[in-house]
């Protein structure tokens, strides 16, 4: 009996040693680990703001979705599984049973599912499949604007245009919590406390839908009949800088971007640059004018088509002799536009250039601005000069160029273009207001008036944009055709960049409109390419702002004359 008191007293103190390192010495690590299987920390994301156009109709929403996961622990025959959600998802059966063939816990089968994908799969009933709550984003006008507004990944951040620039703004507040779980993993229990406002916050665009679609339309028109490789189109308020549309074709729809090519997605009208052509003549008259070294009526001899310029020779479409300045413009006289330079000098005209914005980013607020290509006037040599007068040799982006017109509309004012007028909360409460903004004066505003009238002899009878003349409104403008550099570095002779900026009304213009039509096929003149489609879009975002025609009359273009004079 002594001898079995003895091992019980032995085993009892064993008992109690080991009691006492659970408890007290190792109480802490195991705590920890029991939480670890019957606790598991969640991150709960609020929904993503709203993106809306100029009149708050919906561009960019978010929807409660749910997102397909799996256990593979708790699948006894995974193959059978990967096989059963491959056809309910139209997925690679292979690729599935890869996902469940990890040693992870928990992996993703089909994040953001349609609600049909998740009703097929629910049926299924399939052992250690779950589905998680989630957000999906979605573009209720599906290619419209797609490139300027952008789209969001998989988990829920902006990836391309204002999704990705006003990321901090849209994305929603994340929360995190604890869940209970039993042996299987499921959750059956949570303490947490949910934000009271963690819905991301919403933005307002500049951008009017139906001002939008107008010049989509007309670019997509324009690109079919010309066989073009693409387009591009800006609409302007030259008063505030506020983009009214931004167009490009071929479209993407921002809901299926992965199965568009990666050169689709950007914001081209502000990511690429491109040499404008002769629609830069536009500004080698203004510096001309602002410098004083020439008047409107200041004559020029045109060398009958063919001008030396050290060993180079800069030609004209059509041989002219005697030209003032304002027939250069209307004609779209390359020699002219050198000989211009040449009696200013390239120091005031490249400071022009540079007033107007050229060289240096608008600060438009879109990811991925370039600032073009403006070499300094210090490292021209004669024919450079030459070439920049008439769009060669110097590169500019699409925002750029319809800003730097803008400024001409504006009586010489330069603004600042935005895409984003207000941001404001889940509620409808104002958070931010973009406020016009002016970087500087470019031109007198009497230059600009003079400008503007030998804009509108482009489009009178006679000048190179006939094709762009409205029928209620008088409107001014410019063609542009631009070669295209050829990998050897030379100008081709078969690709070329067709264009036409314009505005209107002359007197008092309400919008800035530039096209520009990527190497067209069957024509490539700006006035023959670009210009009915610069009139198409001019004239129905005017009769849509209920602009008033005005007298459309030769009284300006006579006050401008006597002006230039």
């Amino acid at each position: 009996m002594l001898m079995v008191g003895c091992g019980f007293s032995l085993i009892l103190a064993v008992v109690l040693v080991k009691a006492a390192q659970i408890q007290i010495w190792q109480g802490d690590d195991l705590t920890r680990i029991a939480e670890r299987d019957f606790k598991a920390s969640r991150v709960s994301m609020g929904k993503r703001g709203t993106v809306f156009d100029t009149h708050y109709r919906e561009l960019a929403v978010t929807l409660d979705s749910q997102s397909i996961g799996a256990h593979p622990n708790q699948m006894k025959n995974k193959d059978v599984v990967a096989r059963q959600l491959a056809t309910a998802l139209g997925k690679n059966r292979r690729a599935i049973s890869n996902q469940l063939a990890t040693k992870r816990p928990f992996v993703w089968v089909k994040r953001q599912a349609t609600p049909r994908e998740v009703t097929t799969v629910k049926t299924l009933s399939l052992p250690g499949v779950v589905f998680k709550p989630a957000h999906s984003r979605f573009y209720p006008n599906q290619s419209l604007a797609g490139q300027a507004i952008g789209f969001t990944g998989v988990d829920g951040s902006g990836l391309e245009g204002i999704e990705f620039s006003y990321d901090s703004h849209l994305r929603g507040r994340t929360d995190r919590f604890t869940v209970l779980r039993d042996a299987r993993g499921n959750g059956f229990d949570a303490e947490f406390s949910v934000l009271p406002n963690y819905t991301g916050q919403n933005v307002i665009l500049t951008i009017d839908a139906n001002i939008q679609f107008i010049s989509e339309q007309a670019l997509e028109l324009t690109v079919a009949e010309f066989n073009a490789d693409s387009g591009m189109a800006v609409v302007m308020d030259p008063k505030t800088g506020a983009v009214l549309a931004m167009a490009h074709y071929p479209f993407i729809d921002p809901n299926l971007y992965k199965q568009y090519k990666r050169e689709r997605w950007r914001n081209r009208i502000v990511t690429d640059a491109f040499e404008p052509g002769s629609t830069l003549k536009i500004f080698t008259a203004a510096a001309a004018l602002e410098s004083k070294s020439s008047s409107s009526q200041s004559i020029f001899y045109c060398e009958n088509g063919a001008y030396r310029v050290g060993p180079n020779v800069v030609h004209d479409t059509h041989p002219h002799g005697w030209l003032t300045l304002k027939k250069i413009v209307k004609f779209s006289s390359n020699i002219g536009a050198a000989k211009v330079v040449k009696a200013m000098g390239g120091k005031a005209f490249y400071q022009t250039l540079e007033r107007f914005g050229f060289g240096s980013k608008t600060g438009i607020d879109c990811p991925g601005e370039t600032p073009g290509r403006l070499t300094s006037y210090r490292h021209w040599k004669p024919i450079d000069a030459a070439n920049i007068a008439f769009g060669q040799g110097i590169a500019v982006s699409a925002i750029q160029l319809t800003t730097a017109v803008a400024a001409i509309a504006n009586d010489g004012i330069l603004m600042r273009p935005y895409l984003v007028q207000a941001i404001t909360d889940q509620d409808g409460r104002l958070l931010k207001n973009t406020t016009p903004k002016q970087i500087r004066r470019t031109i007198s505003a009497r230059t600009a008036r003079i400008v503007r009238g030998m804009m509108a002899t482009v489009v009178d009878e006679g000048g190179t944009g006939v094709n762009a003349a409205l029928e209620r409104y008088q409107v001014g403008g410019k063609t542009g055709t631009a070669q295209k550099i050829e990998p050897n570095g030379r100008y081709s002779r078969k690709r070329f960049i067709a264009s036409f900026v314009g505005l209107a009304p002359v007197d008092h213009p309400k919008v800035v409109v530039l096209v520009v039509i990527d190497e067209p096929r069957k024509r490539h003149y700006g006035g023959t390419v670009a210009a009915p489609a610069f009139k198409r879009i001019t004239q129905a975002a005017l009769s849509y702002l209920d602009v008033s025609p005005g007298e459309k009359s030769n009284q300006m273009l006579s006050m401008v004359r006597k002006a230039g004079t």
